[in-house]
């Protein structure tokens, strides 16, 4: 029986995936389509139960802007506008949304004003996240007003006739109280889904596919050792067995031991290559500075790299026998690097993000790429991928690169490596590793004056990160206890040449990111 399915109108806000997320945290299966998609097909969805609008950073009122299109509304189906969502909700129906000088930012409390399913079991005053300069000046015929904000303008409405419901508020960030109930509300009391989405189910499916896909063909995957990859490989080698090739490249900007440790590791569980490719990474980032440019140079080279290896294993025919390549790419990567989802703005490039060169002859196969990184840990799991793999946390694609703020060199990447190596034993000395979603270091760009042994030094600054996060899509700072600080900071500047000043990054995402570039 398939899964019951929820589709996110994606109108190119930067929380639409969390949207996506938060749904899949109810066990309920949900896409994100664009607005400016061709949406004809969702009528012969049978699995298909209702529909979210996203938020996004237009005006209803502006000429281009995307308004709702009537097929949405001629489906019958249940309806939840959030933010931009509900104000489209508003304009079609014939209310009125206008700019003004109150605008709403941030954390703001609202009061429920009547009864409504999407806010039955939750405190009647709610402190919500808003993010508007729009809002609703006059509400349309059939609806009526849930909940006001404390500066008395309309945060939510409905209209039971229509299944229509609106908030202005973001339910899917976590800073707002009771959101997830909120959204389950919609999902359970509103549309009643019942057929959840299992995981297993995901993994039957995608086993299926490949194999359908590949068929008696050679697969290669990009194999850093971190869980997207692994958790990857594992399901890929269930579908195809030594049809799949994995690939470790070495590309210098990896951290202390990886390389050598990922090799003794997979060796003898999958059929693993190495190749050490350091030398002409070094090479081509030297002197570069701009992290957009890092990204793409490191990631044409891994493409350089698997067309070098792949052009060696030819037939007898002389053309390449592997004819796809396997990426781990995960659903976080993929709204940071393309505004194809509506008209968000690009945050990030990702280097495996944006399909292959023709050169390289081979198709793309992106298992995960609607998934989010809790998800693939549990896919993990069920396919027993050792613990020690899927608890590692995540590392960057462009590794170390996108580390070290300025241009790449042997000296920087050595010092890196090894304030990045006592910075992790600490934590796992200290029992905070498993506590925390990511921690590493950062190389900063900037020397400062430090006294060692009476003498005068100006040496480096690293900078300590560390975050909670469930997805990546939202983080907080990790408060690490002033003693751990202390004997990370100690053990840095004591241990690591070149280095005399250690501080810890306190920001949260949003604003900031969780890697510096």
């Amino acid at each position: 029986m398939l899964a019951d399915k929820i589709v996110i109108i994606d109108f190119g806000s930067q929380y639409t995936k969390l949207i996506a997320r938060k749904v899949r945290e109810c066990r309920v299966y949900s896409e994100v389509v664009p607005c400016t998609d061709d949406l004809a097909y969702l009528k012969n969805d049978k699995s298909l139960k209702g529909i979210i609008l996203s938020g996004g950073p237009q005006s209803v009122y502006m000429k281009n802007s995307n308004l709702l299109a009537d097929l949405i509304l001629d489906l019958g189906l249940p309806i939840l506008g959030i933010c931009y969502g509900l104000q489209l909700l508003s304009h079609h129906f014939k209310g009125t949304v206008k700019g003004g000088k109150t605008r709403e930012f941030g954390k703001t409390n609202i009061k429920c004003s009547a009864q409504t399913l999407i806010f039955q079991g939750v405190s009647k005053k709610l402190s919500v996240w808003m993010s508007h300069h729009d809002h609703i000046k006059k509400l349309p015929g059939e609806f009526k007003i849930t909940s006001r904000s404390e500066n008395g303008l309309i945060s939510s409405f409905e209209s039971k006739t229509k299944k229509i419901y609106g908030v202005q508020f973001h339910p899917e960030v976590n800073h707002t109280q009771d959101g997830i109930k909120i959204i389950k509300n919609f999902l359970f009391k509103v549309c009643k889904l019942k057929n959840k989405w299992k995981m297993g189910s995901f993994i039957d499916e995608k086993v299926m596919e490949i194999r359908k896909l590949v068929g008696g063909k050679k697969a290669i995957c990009a194999m850093s050792g971190g869980v997207d990859s692994a958790v990857a490989a594992y399901l890929i080698n269930k579908a195809i067995g030594k049809n799949l090739i994995c690939v470790h490249i070495d590309n210098g900007l990896m951290r202390k031991n990886e390389s050598r440790e990922i090799v003794k590791y997979f060796s003898g569980k999958l059929n693993l290559k190495f190749i050490d490719a350091s030398g002409i990474f070094l090479k081509r980032l030297k002197g570069v500075v701009d992290p957009e440019t890092k990204r793409k140079i490191i990631g044409k080279t891994f493409i350089d790299v698997f067309q070098q290896f792949a052009k060696k294993q030819m037939g007898k025919e002389g053309r390449s026998r592997i004819k796809f390549l396997i990426q781990g790419t995960l659903y976080p990567d993929v709204i940071e690097s393309s505004s194809f989802h509506g008209p968000s703005e690009t945050i990030k490039t990702h280097h495996n993000v944006g399909g292959l060169p023709k050169s390289l002859h081979m198709k793309l196969i992106e298992p995960f790429r609607e998934l989010f990184k809790d998800e693939v840990r549990v896919i993990g799991k069920i396919l027993k991928v050792p613990e020690e793999i899927l608890g590692r946390h995540p590392f960057p694609g462009p590794g170390l690169a996108v580390r070290i703020l300025g241009d790449i060199t042997k000296e920087k990447l050595d010092i890196l490596r090894e304030a990045d190596y006592i910075y992790r034993e600490s934590l796992h000395k200290h029992k905070l590793y498993n506590k925390i979603w990511q921690a590493f270091c950062v190389l900063l760009p900037v020397s400062t004056v430090g006294v060692m042994g009476d003498i005068r030094t100006y040496e480096r600054v690293i900078a300590l990160r560390a975050v909670g996060s469930v997805d990546g899509m939202t983080a907080n700072w990790f408060h690490m206890p002033a003693t751990v600080l202390e004997d990370i900071s100690t053990g840095i500047t004591n241990n690591v040449k070149g280095v005399n000043r250690v501080v810890y990054d306190i920001s949260n995402k949003p604003p900031s990111t969780i890697e510096w570039e």
